[in-house]
């Protein structure tokens, strides 16, 4: 093995080991983060390992084309909610696949129909939002954390976080006014 390594150009040998390095200490300081956002989205513990995990081979494989390393923690935290996210959409489908829907006794056909409706277009409005917009209303409007919960989990001030959700919710609501007015 050392034999394979001593043909290596030692500056190529050392400069991936300094950053693997790099990337070792980099992810120590926002794996634990990663974790949280996942499961904050996923309310799963073991699903949200799994989508820490593979936000993090992602990011290992890409981490020397990453420009601006200082903002690592941002560039994890973006890729793991959106890892969850997309988790949590392909179990949401499966799970409507393999569901029968009953109603509820007092529930008519077209009142079921109108709510399953009424939830498509709030998740086709929801994920027009943009990123920064989407993720804090996910984790406080869909999911119950409070903002000083979802500040903690993607690492911004609450101020900012009641800010992003007063966009979002004023986006949500130019959106599907059309749809007030229907009902």
């Amino acid at each position: 093995m050392s034999d394979l390594a001593d043909g290596y150009p030692r500056a190529l040998v050392s400069a991936q080991d300094d950053q693997a390095l790099e990337f070792e200490a980099r992810l120590r300081d926002s794996g634990t983060l990663a974790f949280r956002v996942a499961y904050g989205v996923l309310r799963h513990r073991e699903d949200a390992e799994d989508v820490a995990q593979e936000a993090f081979a992602r990011a290992f494989r890409s981490f020397g084309q990453l420009r601006d390393r200082e903002r690592f923690r941002a560039w994890l935290v973006r890729t793991t909610w959106r890892l969850a996210i997309d988790r949590r959409r392909g179990e949401l489908r499966r799970v409507a696949r393999e569901q029968t829907f009953e109603p509820a006794a007092a529930a008519t056909t077209e009142q079921v129909a109108a709510a399953r409706e009424r939830a498509a277009h709030l998740w086709n409005a929801i994920d027009t939002l943009p990123d920064k917009l989407r993720v804090v209303i996910v984790l406080s409007g869909i999911e119950g954390h409070d903002t000083r919960e979802v500040g903690s989990l993607l690492g911004i001030p609450e101020g900012t976080v009641r800010s992003r959700l007063f966009t979002a919710r004023k986006a949500l609501a130019e959106r599907l006014q059309w749809l007030t007015r229907r009902s």
